[in-house]
Parts: structure tokens; C-alpha cells; sequence
């Protein structure tokens, strides 16, 4: 089976795609307890792509709160704006058809947010994000120096690996066992494996050792296709990175016929980012991707 980047893009939003085992996992967060009764409803929007990745869990509980849960190996500085973005879209989605200039109150569940960070990058078990960090300074305007946010949102950065966080983890079994399975990935890479065997000792590993067994004995190729999707997605973003600061470079060095040559360099890389972001839309895989722009290149 091809993953599909559509749905269920990652094997985290995979396993965590179960209302109870939601319930779990914020009864985990927030150290709190809810009966098992409590409804929840999942209410993840599709196809709704921020910084080239679809948004990876929302839910809701009794009707009273809104919980948006992002799980990234690198930690955006950007994702309380995203999330502004994406919360916006929930609530219309939540409202419907009700109409919000009528002169009564519309009621809204309570927003609340996390990010679960399982990057190799060093970072604290705990964080916030905070909307306002990202606003710009208005002191050329004379106003007041203590001026109060008229709009905040803030975001909890929590580090799910191993070794952190360890009274959240045990919470939620699931939760620990994922951190137990990426941390066997990056234990057979360092060992010299390469990405895909490493992965694939995993798999039998964790099958053997009751970590995530279940999930890997039914969907074993599954859980290979989308853990090689999310490795495949960290390259391709990491070589556009490369590729605009390389372009910062060049056009500092270039000036007047050579910075107009470069331009339209950068120009062409850019619609064809725009083309592979549209090719991912359209739900197909990196590898499928690949082999496009190799027909492109040889015609």
C-alpha cells in the first residue's frame, strides 16, 4: 500500500486517529482525568496545507473544548501563527451555518494547543509559543511602553522522546510506545543502517518486543511506506532551505546582468516548487513525484 499524503500522513496521526485513545493522550498532557464516557469527536479538517504539511490532529470534547495537536521533529517559530490559521477554519467549520451577526451569543468550545517535538535537535521537555512573540514593535509610534495583547494565543511545546517528559509518557501507553519505536529507528541508523533497513528492523523489533505490535503485525508495510514519506518530506524541505540560502548568496555576489540571470533562476525554482506542492495535493507519493520530474528532465 502507497501511503497517501492526503491521510494520515505520518505514522503518529495514524496511531492517534482513535477518539478514546485521544481522550488518553490529553488526559496525559494535562494530568487530569475524564470518564470514559466523555465524548470525543474528531474534527481534523483535510486538505488544509500550512507550511507545506497538512495540520495533523483536532478534536473535541463534550462540545466544550477544541484541542489542536501538531506532532513535529522540528520546532516552527511560526506555529502559533499557523495554528491562529488553522483554528479559524475549525470554528467554521464548528459554527456551520449559524449565523454569527445574529444579536445572540454564539457559544464556542475552549481552544487549547500542543505541539509533541520528537526532533534529534536538543530542546527543554517543556515550551511555549506565544502568538505575540511574532508581533512587530510599534514604539515608533509613540504608544504607551506596557500595551496589553488584544489577541494572544499560545501554544505547549512538550518533547515526546525518550527520556522526557517521562510522567506524561507513562500516561499514555501509546504515547510511550511511539517514543520507544522512533527511538529504535535512530538507534539502527547510528548502528550504520541505512533509513529504509533501519526501519524495517524496527518494525520486526517492536513486533518482537511488544512495542506498538498490534499496529505493526496488521500494517507493517504501511508503517514503512509512511515512515519512508516523513524521512523523504524532511529531505525535500531541508534542500529548498539549502536552496534559498544559496540563492541569498549568489545574488549578493551577482550585480547587474548576473543578478537578473539569477533572478530568473529563482524564478523557475519556484514554479517548480509550486508544481510539487501541487503533485503532493494531488495525493502522490515522493517517490511517484520523483519519477516525474527524471520523465521532465529527460523530454
Amino acid at each position: 500500500m502507497k501511503s497517501n499524503l492526503k491521510f494520515k500522513n505520518s505514522v503518529f496521526s495514524f496511531l492517534f486517529s482513535d477518539p478514546d485513545i485521544l481522550r488518553e493522550l490529553y488526559c496525559a498532557l494535562k494530568g487530569v482525568t475524564l470518564p470514559d464516557d466523555i465524548p470525543v469527536v474528531i474534527n481534523t479538517l483535510d486538505d488544509v496545507l500550512f507550511m507545506d504539511k497538512i495540520n495533523d490532529i483536532s478534536f473535541e470534547i463534550d462540545g466544550k473544548l477544541v484541542v489542536l495537536l501538531e506532532h513535529e521533529s522540528t520546532v516552527n517559530p511560526n506555529m502559533a501563527l499557523r495554528l491562529l490559521m488553522y483554528i479559524a477554519r475549525i470554528y467554521e467549520k464548528i459554527i456551520g451555518d449559524r449565523n454569527i451577526y445574529s444579536t445572540k451569543k454564539i457559544f464556542i468550545p475552549r481552544p487549547e494547543f500542543f505541539v509533541l517535538y520528537n526532533g534529534v535537535d536538543p530542546y527543554p521537555d517543556e515550551a511555549v509559543l506565544k502568538l505575540s512573540d511574532l508581533f512587530k514593535n510599534p514604539d515608533f509610534l509613540g504608544l504607551p511602553e506596557k500595551i496589553r495583547h488584544v489577541l494572544e494565543l499560545e501554544v505547549r511545546v512538550l518533547n515526546i522522546n525518550e527520556g522526557k517528559n517521562e510522567a506524561i509518557v507513562k500516561r499514555c501507553g501509546l504515547l510511550a510506545q511511539y517514543s520507544a519505536f522512533i527511538s529504535k529507528v535512530r538507534e539502527f541508523v547510528k548502528e550504520g543502517f541505512s533509513r529504509e533497513e533501519a526501519m524495517k528492523k524496527t518494525v520486526y523489533y517492536c513486533r518482537d518486543h511488544d512495542i506498538l505490535s498490534e499496529l505493526v503485525a496488521k500494517n507493517a508495510s504501511e508503517v514503512l511506506n509512511m515512515l519512508m514519506t516523513e524521512w523523504n518530506w524532511d529531505d525535500a524541505k531541508e534542500v529548498w532551505q539549502q536552496e534559498a540560502r544559496e540563492d541569498g548568496i549568489e545574488i549578493g555576489r551577482e550585480e547587474g546582468i548576473g543578478i537578473g540571470r539569477e533572478e530568473g533562476r529563482a524564478e523557475e525554482r519556484k514554479k517548480e516548487r509550486k508544481y510539487f506542492l501541487e503533485l503532493l495535493k494531488s495525493g502522490k507519493s515522493p517517490e511517484e513525484i520523483i519519477k516525474i520530474y527524471e520523465n521532465l528532465s529527460i523530454t
